[in-house]
């Protein structure tokens, strides 16, 4: 059981209900230690002050805010206590919306709401509030402070158990104005194939369909330099500017090849890019995969 990092109420109106906070979410990226280059020491960060070139302990550090000018304002921790938001053990909600409302663009970081205590009517309470917002499709929006920042958040149903997801101030999302938004608008027989590939290409969401090859190619490198194995880097092609298609073309070909997968068809493996190969060599147990070419892992492939 993971630890809570944060516990206190939900509340909305009279009732307030014991919860939890757990991340929903894990970093499994794969992370390296900077280090000396000529003897492999660990690569240290010091705090140095520029004027007197030496190093600053924490205690002895302010803070000052940059203007546009180039001057600035230091600001002291007394001030900043001033302004700091009430910490409270509550997640206040402010009001309910249907979660199709809400643009995707907003959220930010997730988690788990679980009841706190053992009590029957702490749990019965918990469980109302899921079965309630579940049956009306309903997510609460409101604001809790955690460590020293106030957060909106929405809360909603996964699972069976409360989700709590940070978000965006509204202000915080940049407008759409000044971005490109294209050429003028399409064809419609552009269109018409446009909409057929994208019918062709629909499919139910499934998230343990689609992972990190990336973070598996840096894995298996490791392993083998774990195994005390040389890894060489493959032969990286000259990259000659696409030239642009014929768009009705590639959305012609595009369509073939899409509804001739979904008849069980399929590319062949010259077809695929270097990465699918890479994941269906990694399927494969094919050894040395990491460093070699797109061909020799088509030539791999064929021979496995």
């Amino acid at each position: 059981m993971p630890r809570p990092i944060w516990s206190g109420s939900i509340s909305f109106g009279l009732v307030n209900v014991p919860v939890a906070l757990f991340s929903a979410a894990r970093d499994l990226g794969v992370h390296f230690n900077q280090l000396h280059e000529k003897d492999a020491a660990r690569i240290e960060t010091r705090r140095f002050c520029e004027k007197e070139d030496k190093e600053v302990s924490y205690e002895e550090i302010g803070r000052a805010f940059d203007l546009e000018d180039g001057k600035s304002v230091v600001v002291t921790d007394e001030e900043l206590q001033e302004v700091a938001p009430r910490r409270t053990r509550t997640i206040d909600i402010e009001a309910f919306s249907s979660r199709h409302e809400i643009d995707p663009i907003y959220f930010d970081h997730p988690y788990f709401l679980a009841p706190v205590g053992d009590s029957d009517g702490t749990r019965r309470a918990y469980q109302l509030l899921v079965e309630a917002m579940d049956r009306e499709d309903q997510v609460a929006v409101g604001r809790f402070v955690m460590r020293t920042k106030e957060y909106l958040v929405a809360v909603g149903v996964r699972d069976g158990r409360l989700a709590l997801t940070t978000m965006r101030w509204g202000d915080e999302i940049r407008p759409a104005k000044g971005i490109d938004s294209g050429a003028k608008k399409p064809a419609k027989a552009q269109l018409d194939q446009a909409v057929a590939l994208i019918e062709a290409l629909s499919a139910d969401w499934d998230p343990s369909e689609f992972k990190d090859r990336y973070r598996e190619r840096l894995e298996d490198v490791i392993a083998r330099k774990r195994k005390g194995q040389t890894i060489k880097a493959p032969a990286q092609a000259q990259q000659e500017p696409s030239p642009v298609p014929d768009l009705m073309a590639a959305l012609e070909r595009s369509l073939a090849e899409a509804t001739g997968k979904s008849r069980g068809g399929g590319k062949g493996l010259a077809d695929l890019s270097r990465e699918e190969l890479y994941e269906r060599a990694q399927d494969a147990d094919v050894p040395g995969r990491s460093s070699m070419t797109k061909d020799d892992l088509v030539k791999a492939l064929d021979e496995s």
